[in-house]
């Protein structure tokens, strides 16, 4: 199903697995691996730039990470992390860490968990903030519930769909609700207010069904040039009697004006926590977010593994208030989607948006043998429906127990056979 958030309706992007061998103080060795899509228009989003410049961009930093990883002597996983200036940049090292945390993990025989806890990973002070204490004191779940994300282009009810998949899975928003049982959602806003506001009712009007309390957040994805205009969203919102629930729903605004402009200003005229997400593209973006009055930040593998737990340790020291979200459409099942799970489980989080796998049919494009030996390790998070493996969501809920294996939050690894050798790009 097309997928539209931003600037892009996505129908397909190829996916990035990377592995890393690293050599222990013993001289053992041990390999991991990580996965990541390269999204197109939302690291760059540039309208010059094709999907194909894109992906050309995000190869790029990874081959530059390469490069500045194999230079490293002999020092920790923390310290091998060098996070830099924006989303680009930060790919490729992002990618990397977690390819190489895993392959720690394995050579030691722990979990993610554990060299987390016990701060294996070598992590320091920061900020006058004692990681290893805080560390100490994160323990995962064993579920979370999935935020479904509507697009702007998704179908609310069946009279809003010009042709169905009929694939016997879930299309419209109706469906989705009546088959995993979700009460969190993402809505999409596209920068409009007029026509924020009709959709916003439509949807509206599926949600107010729920009997049991739902709870919302907007994204903006960038769309708006300034904050005046998600100000005159927010009071247009208020005034119209069709979403009243849903205004009494919202969590919080997700990133609604474009990066370039997020952090010039306060944030004025908005009653609901605002937090940055593309605006996130440095360490130091969030401190220089909550300055200007922004209450939190997303979590997402593709920025970086050891800045969410930086910034979540941010939060706890700030006090109430504060706060990170998981946010994630894109990422796919398989290490990708687990090692995300495993991250935000660890962080304490309670829900998160979770369903990159609605939009392709779960693992049906990957092999049969890859897709069974997945679904064995990790029968609590997948299961076999219409032909493929596909996350499991049951009363809007996705079980983690299973990710405190060993290694980072994984039982299985893709068939690296059946894949394409990426080609390097060229560092500018």
């Amino acid at each position: 199903m097309p997928f539209r958030f931003g600037v892009i309706t996505l129908t397909e992007s190829p996916q990035a697995f990377l592995r890393a061998r690293i050599r222990m103080p013993d001289g053992s060795e041990s390999e991991g691996a990580a996965a990541e899509l390269l999204a197109p228009k939302w690291f760059d989003k540039n309208p010059a730039l094709s999907n194909a410049d894109n992906y050309d961009q995000l190869r790029a930093s990874v081959s530059a990470a390469r490069e500045r990883y194999l230079s490293h002597g002999a020092i920790t996983a923390w310290a091998h992390s060098s996070p830099a200036k924006g989303l680009v940049e930060n790919y490729g090292p992002a990618l990397i860490d977690r390819a190489v945390l895993d392959a720690l993990c394995r050579g030691l025989g722990i979990s993610f968990f554990e060299a987390i806890q016990k701060n294996v990973v070598g992590a320091g002070a920061f900020e006058g903030i004692d990681l290893p204490a805080f560390f100490a004191t994160l323990k995962p779940a064993d579920r979370i519930a999935a935020r479904h994300t509507v697009g702007l282009v998704d179908p609310i009810t069946a009279a809003d769909q010009k042709e169905r998949v009929n694939d016997g899975l879930p299309e419209t928003l109706e469906e989705v609700i009546a088959r995993y049982g979700h009460r969190y959602f993402k809505l999409k806003v596209g920068g409009d207010v007029r026509a924020d506001i009709e959709r916003l009712a439509a949807i509206a009007a599926v949600l107010d069904r729920i009997t049991a309390p739902y709870y919302v957040s907007l994204d903006g994805n960038e769309q708006y040039d300034d904050m005046d205009g998600v100000a005159e969203l927010w009071r247009r919102m208020k005034a119209d009697a069709r979403l009243n629930r849903l205004v009494a729903s919202i969590l919080f605004l997700e990133q609604p004006v474009k990066r370039q402009k997020a952090l010039e200003r306060r944030i004025e005229g908005i009653e609901k926590p605002v937090i940055i997400d593309e605006s996130d593209d440095s360490l130091d973006a969030f401190p220089r977010a909550k300055a200007l009055g922004y209450a939190g930040v997303s979590s997402k593998t593709c920025k970086g593994l050891y800045k969410s737990l930086i910034n979540r340790a941010r939060c706890k020291a700030w006090g109430e208030g504060y706060f990170m979200s998981g946010e994630d459409l894109t990422i796919q099942p398989g290490l990708a989607l687990q090692q995300d799970l495993a991250l935000v489980s660890l962080l304490g989080l309670t829900h998160l948006e979770r369903n990159g796998h609605h939009y392709v049919n779960g693992m049906a494009g990957l092999p049969e043998g890859e897709q069974g030996a997945f679904l064995a390790a990790h029968p609590d998070l997948y299961e076999r429906s219409h032909g493929a493996v596909r996350v499991a969501i049951r009363a809007g809920m996705i079980s983690t127990s299973s990710l405190g294996c060993i290694g980072y939050a994984s039982g299985a690894m893709p068939d690296w056979s059946a894949m394409r050798r990426m080609k390097w790009a060229s560092v500018s």
